[in-house]
């Protein structure tokens, strides 16, 4: 290590007096150049911004879940993609926004599809299921006992997540029972604790459909039948679209 020794640092050494430099005449500072500016006009008003109306379409199975063998050799997987296809082109050619959780033949899990509802805050969803047993629609609805919904961002237990929404899940299978009803569906109520109903953060329906069975009002359909799935979509539409005005309403 080098130290640089000047004439102060030796020892025994002094260093002449050397005067300061005069200090330079202090000078005022010049003044600032503000430009005329015209008075801003006061800010807009923030508006408040309410979420688009989204519709999630949940077909259930799919990849290596069959799911129900129908009586006629359809697969459940294949018959929930199909009508999920069918109504997202129903709501789509009404306005409504729609979200179709599976769009072909892949494995989704339970999480995966309540994960991609709520992410986007949908306003309803519908978990569409098919079976060869019973008549008409089987609507259901989660057996969660109801809590008090909340405002502003919250923590919800996964495994109980739709209690908070029981009242409007309960309301929009009031809409959809009406608009079946209004078709000549029957439709069977319920309540039951599944996946992933239990989980999502909207107004959720699970939907089953199954064959029509013969009544003073309707012949016997198939669950194949064209036409027979045709009333279902357009009674689904409607009560969708209704329910999107309601919707809409809400403070």
């Amino acid at each position: 290590m080098f130290f640089l020794l000047t004439a102060d640092t030796l020892p025994g050494s002094q260093q002449p007096s050397v005067p300061a430099p005069p200090a330079p005449p202090s000078a005022a500072p010049p003044a600032a150049i503000r430009p005329s500016l015209p008075a801003l006009p006061p800010p807009p008003a923030m508006a408040s911004v309410q979420p688009s109306f989204v519709v999630a379409i949940d077909a259930a199975h799919g990849g290596s879940d069959d799911g129900a063998r129908i009586a006629n050799g359809e697969i459940e997987k294949d018959i929930t993609l199909a009508l999920s296809a069918r109504l997202r082109s129903a709501l789509s050619a009404r306005g409504i926004t729609v979200l179709t959780i599976r769009e072909s033949d892949i494995d989704v899990s339970s999480a995966q599809r309540a994960g991609i509802a709520n992410h986007a805050l949908a306003a309803a969803c519908l978990v569409l299921h098919a079976t060869s047993t019973g008549s008409g629609v089987h609507l259901f609805t989660s057996s969660l006992a109801p809590t008090t919904p909340t405002t502003g961002p919250v923590m919800l237990p996964w495994q109980s997540a739709q209690a908070a929404w029981i009242t409007r899940s309960l309301r929009l299978s009031s809409e959809i029972n009406s608009a079946l009803g209004q078709a000549a569906i029957p439709v069977t109520l319920g309540s039951a604790s599944i996946q992933p109903l239990d989980n999502l953060t909207c107004p959720a329906i699970a939907i089953e459909i199954a064959p029509l069975a013969a009544s003073p009002a309707n012949k016997a359909l198939a669950l194949s039948d064209p036409a027979y799935r045709q009333r279902i979509l357009d009674a689904l539409s409607a009560a969708l679209l209704e329910w999107s005005t309601d919707w809409k309403q809400q403070p």
